[in-house]
């Protein structure tokens, strides 16, 4: 599957950050995200090395699969093994060995669902780590200094992400004060980078929250616009409210984002996500999913999910996936990868993180090619026949 989209060149380093608008099909949008690092093709999917690593796979397999850009995480980085060291051991990229774009998430999502003992207020979120217990207090402002200390492209704001469902009066609680926590994001950011902190070339991206609320939305995405800040992000969904939702809250709150800027649906999702989310005009995801459940013996392929811990596969010597662009589904044999899946050999979770990695690049590659021959519809509904279908999950 080819990709016409322009590749990392000279003229990408040194610059300023931006948005390359290269055409749409209905909303579908396709484009570049013009970084020092290189290129980011859009739409994205961005593999998620939560700890300076995409788990099962070498730096190399992910830049291999089509990748241009990986995730890393705030919270996690702060607690092991620190900001300030990996700072000193020459940045986040050079530490994991990654040449291209990195985004961090600023934490607070991690805060909510990871934390034995938290209590927010109006100064940040004091947290009990999950590792060993120690006490930590992450504000905006340090969050940033994180971020800018692991030398991340693209930054988060600090928010504050509820579970859903949740009385409307929480939901709105939360919505203002991360865009409280917005505003001294940015100008912790803006200190920064007066102070040499972060780079011309580096970003900062807002959340807009308001759970599936068409109005909270509406409210957190004109004062985070107003902000004018260089990306917006979707937060707060694929927290417990479903794909309907989902998509539902998307139609109520892209109109109220900027063209001309970057759009990052937020810890997501499945194919079938991906594909109704660039529907409706998203740039950038990321998610666990290809790799955890590549971990359990899930693998995704062109004629749909196939689960190797079922026993029907024990003696089929057909490969995976002779679609796929990775040798290994097409080259390791049904009954292999099952054997190594119910044996729980490491080789099993690393071939299947390595394939589900290729997929969701591929995946990616053909929503590009069909936006830019304008048969974005058409892909979609042959894709999802495909690759959705409930028929293939033995």
């Amino acid at each position: 599957m080819t990709d016409t989209s322009t590749t990392d060149t000279a003229a990408t380093k040194n610059g300023a950050f931006h948005y390359r608008p290269l055409g749409r099909d209905g909303l579908a949008r396709r484009g570049e995200i013009v970084t020092p690092r290189g290129v980011i093709r859009t739409p994205a999917f961005m593999p998620v090395g939560t700890v300076a690593t995409v788990k099962a796979l070498y730096p190399e397999q992910v830049r291999d699969a089509g990748a241009d850009i990986l995730l890393g995480n705030t919270y996690h980085l702060m607690l092991r093994p620190g900001a300030e060291r990996v700072a000193k051991l020459g940045g986040l990229h050079t530490f994991m060995r990654w040449e291209k774009p990195i985004l961090t998430d600023s934490g607070g999502f991690q805060v909510m669902s990871l934390s034995k003992i938290r209590k927010i207020t109006e100064e940040g979120a004091l947290f009990q780590s999950h590792l060993d217990g120690s006490r930590h207090m992450l504000t905006p402002e340090r969050s940033i200094e994180i971020q800018c200390l692991l030398g991340s492209d693209i930054q988060m704001q600090f928010d504050e992400c509820i579970e859903l469902p949740a009385e409307r009066k929480e939901v709105e609680r939360a919505m203002e004060l991360s865009l409280r926590w917005a505003e001294r994001s940015r100008n912790a950011f803006l200190a920064q980078r007066a102070s040499g902190g972060a780079g011309p070339g580096q970003a900062l991206f807002g959340i807009v929250q308001g759970g599936i609320d068409a109005e909270l939305r509406r409210r957190s995405a004109e004062a985070l616009v107003g902000m004018d800040l260089e990306g917006y992000a979707v937060g707060g969904l694929a927290v417990g409210e479903g794909h309907e939702l989902m998509l539902a809250t998307l139609d109520a709150t892209l109109p109220f984002l900027p063209q001309e800027k970057p759009r990052y649906l937020m810890g997501v999702g499945t194919p079938l996500d991906l594909i109704e989310a660039v529907r409706r005009g998203i740039d950038m995801f990321d998610c666990v999913l290809p790799t955890r459940n590549g971990r359990h013996g899930l693998a995704y392929t062109w004629e749909g999910p196939v689960n190797l811990r079922n026993a029907v596969h024990a003696d089929d010597s057909r490969p995976l996936d002779l679609q796929s662009t990775c040798p290994a589904a097409r080259e390791y044999s049904r009954a292999y990868l099952h054997h190594l899946m119910r044996s729980g050999e490491y080789l099993g979770a690393m071939i299947l993180s390595w394939i589900n990695t290729v997929f969701y690049q591929e995946l990616m590659a053909g929503m590009r090619a069909a936006i830019e021959d304008g048969r974005f519809e058409a892909w979609a509904d042959e894709t999802k026949a495909r690759v959705v279908a409930p028929k293939t999950t033995t």
